[in-house]
């Protein structure tokens, strides 16, 4: 166990810190199955927005890397283009 206050108050910070970008991450990514789980190409469309900006906004938050979030738009971008 940490002997520093500092070092305590830390360890409180950074679990309440995973804690919330657990869920962020999570709601994340049932977002972005859900999209790709549609068949239905005007859905698909409607969400595509909505995971487009929870992702910018991850990325700009350091949950998730930049990268990571420019692949996956790219990627749900050419699912829903492949929709009939």
């Amino acid at each position: 166990m940490a002997n520093h206050k500092s070092s305590i108050k830390r360890i409180r910070q950074e679990e309440k810190r995973r804690l919330h970008n657990r869920y962020y991450a999570k709601t994340m990514r049932n977002a972005v199955k859900k999209l790709r789980t549609t068949t239905d190409k005007a859905e698909a469309v409607a969400l595509l927005p909505n995971v487009q900006k929870m992702l910018d906004k991850l990325a700009k938050r350091n949950i998730i890397h930049k990268n990571k979030a420019a692949n996956l738009k790219s990627k749900l971008a050419a699912h829903i283009s492949k929709l009939a």
